[in-house]
């Protein structure tokens, strides 16, 4: 994050060497009046946190608090006869500061406990509930204790094609001679308990022994027709070539009497043709995957991938907490779970356009004549 940079007007300099001249000022009010001063000088938010003896998360709060609210409201304290139970705007904004910063040193994360115990000591407050900081966060739509994982594009221009490409494909209407159809892989690791659990009863959560046992690893291939709600998932040893043939050409069989099926993958070296030909032969491959017109999302980024969603589903709903012992038996669960998913007929609303991904992104096409 850049460092917020402030200009002192002359009027307010010179009241900050008034109040640091009087002899009875709250230290606190010192302090805020000689953060301003010393950043227009242009110290750094370490050099002034350590020439000042106080916390670091403090400088950029008085900072911004000077850009909105100017020198006064700044460095002043709010009345503080019986604190009332509605924070000013100016505690608020100092609180959701506080949030967006780094925790403190040897916290991952912000937690309630945590933002009411900083507030106090930072003296952004007196004393407040952590009620009322749920209130201000959900006022300002801030979760700090979540967090997502993102793979931030570079936005070259196959990056770019390749995005409009299958969102493209996304926004069209369901045709059932060309069905879409989304497909990836997963690992699942295959552990067993070494202990035998203890089942849940009326009052009692149920219990389970820390340990395990390992017992390998297995792919899952996942697939699924995002606007019909039809769910293909294949337990296999591995996920090379001739697995993924035999899984291509499964779906294929699923299928009859259709023009093309719309096939959206990454790019996997063993998503290819050749996978088709190395295992059925290159006469019968090669029909095979003149059966699927194939599209493929850019590098790093999976989350174009409806498949993605599905693979989500599956973990939550069938994997559950990850402890499968054994292939037979993830092979059982997932055949179960695709009679009961496809039973349901879920279709995954998918809300992401290419005029969305143009905001987003903040690029444009330039249509050629």
């Amino acid at each position: 994050m850049a460092p917020i940079e402030i200009k002192l007007s002359k009027k307010d300099l010179n009241e900050i060497k008034e109040l640091t001249r009087k002899g009875r000022v709250d230290v606190r009010v010192v302090k805020r009046a000689l953060i301003l001063k010393s950043r227009h000088l242009g110290m750094g938010t370490d050099d002034i946190a350590q020439l000042l003896d106080i916390d670091p998360s403090l400088i950029p709060i008085t900072l911004n608090n000077y850009l909105e609210f100017g020198l006064k409201t700044t460095i002043e304290d709010a009345p503080r006869t019986g604190r009332p139970l509605v924070f000013d705007d100016r505690d608020k904004s100092n609180i959701v500061a506080l949030v967006c910063a780094e925790p403190p040193k040897g916290y991952a994360r912000w937690t309630l406990d945590l933002i009411q115990e900083t507030c106090v000591k930072n003296k952004l407050v007196d004393t407040i509930s952590k009620s009322t900081i749920q209130v201000i966060l959900q006022e300002h739509e801030l979760q700090p204790w979540r967090e997502k994982m993102w793979c931030i594009p570079e936005l070259t221009e196959e990056y770019i094609n390749r995005m409009e490409d299958v969102l493209q494909i996304y926004e069209r209407s369901y045709n059932s001679s060309r069905p879409v159809i989304c497909l990836d892989e997963k690992p699942v690791a295959l552990i067993s308990n070494k202990h035998e659990m203890i089942p849940c009863s009326p009052g009692q959560v149920a219990k389970k022994d820390y340990e395990y046992t390992r017992g390998g690893s297995a792919n899952v291939f996942c697939a699924v027709e995002p606007l019909r709600g039809k769910y293909f998932n294949k337990v296999t040893m591995d996920r090379k070539r001739p697995e993924f043939a035999k899984f291509l050409n499964d779906i294929k069989n699923s299928y009859t009497g259709v023009e093309k099926i719309i096939l959206i993958m990454d790019n996997l070296n063993t998503h290819s043709e050749k996978s088709l030909i190395e295992q059925y032969g290159e006469e019968k491959g090669r029909v095979i995957w003149n059966c699927f017109e194939v599209h493929h999302t850019p590098k790093h980024a999976s989350w174009l991938n409806q498949a993605e969603i599905a693979i989500g589903m599956y973990s939550r709903q069938c994997l559950g907490d990850g402890r499968v012992e054994s292939f037979s038996n993830l092979r059982e669960m997932t055949r179960d779970w695709n009679k009961s998913v496809n039973k349901k007929k879920t279709i995954i609303q998918w809300e992401f356009n290419r005029k969305k991904a143009r905001e987003k992104f903040s690029y444009e096409i330039v249509s050629s004549r």
